[in-house]
């Protein structure tokens, strides 16, 4: 090889190892970004299912404080959840039609996940009243829940549809919580452990329960990363 042509490349040589120590962190970054899951705020939801005084909302929304009682007649907060990622629904225990196929899902979700720390699931009555903390304990002993692990919760009705549209974005009937509204809905919500929603899934389809487990195999990546 010409001394002076080798001489002349080590410039560019230098620069192109330069460069790829550069790039190449940069070009695996953009990776890891493209496979996160998205954030939802409510400008990124259909607007039917927001309620009117959060649609302006386009940025750091989360699940509002919550105070509920599950099926052992115990307290569940948002502290209960802290730093755990969990799938939510709204169900209730008289429901002949989607409920049964969403129920099935998530004991399915539960077993799946049952020896995983990091994974929880929250169930919340759309029928706060008929189902009292007896007849959620019966349902849980039914489906099979593991306590600590899926609570089946009842709570003021005003508080969990104000919830279910305010803070899941998970029903597109509009309503008050009154003793006349009613929510039913097949979804299920991922929601991450700074409480912000990271998926929907239709709860009573396969492919959707598929899809949710990945997206949590991304979550969970996401987090080992930190």
């Amino acid at each position: 090889m010409d001394i002076k042509f080798f001489k002349k490349s080590i410039p560019t040589l230098i620069f192109l190892a330069v460069f790829s120590a550069a790039a190449i962190p940069v070009f695996y970054h953009l990776l890891k970004v493209d496979n996160r899951l998205k954030i939802y705020n409510p400008v990124d939801v259909n607007p039917r299912l927001v309620d009117d005084s959060m649609l302006h909302v386009q940025k750091n929304h989360t699940i509002a404080d919550f105070n509920l009682i599950n099926q052992n007649g115990k307290t569940v907060t948002n502290d209960t959840y802290k730093d755990k990622i969990y799938v939510a629904d709204f169900f209730f225990t008289r429901c002949q039609t989607i409920c049964i196929a969403m129920a099935y899902n998530m004991s399915e979700l539960q077993e799946f996940y049952k020896n995983d720390s990091d994974i929880m699931f929250l169930s919340h009555s759309v029928t706060p009243v008929m189902d009292s903390v007896s007849v959620l304990k019966k349902y849980a002993d039914k489906k099979g829940v593991i306590d600590g692990k899926w609570n089946v919760t009842t709570g003021a009705k005003k508080h969990i549809y104000e919830l279910a549209r305010k803070s899941y974005f998970a029903v597109l009937e509009e309503g008050n919580g009154d003793e006349n509204d009613f929510i039913h809905t097949e979804q299920f919500v991922l929601v991450d452990k700074e409480r912000r929603i990271r998926g929907y899934y239709d709860g009573t389809e396969k492919a959707d329960i598929e899809k949710l487990k990945a997206d949590i195999v991304l979550l969970k990546a996401e987090y080992a990363s930190k």
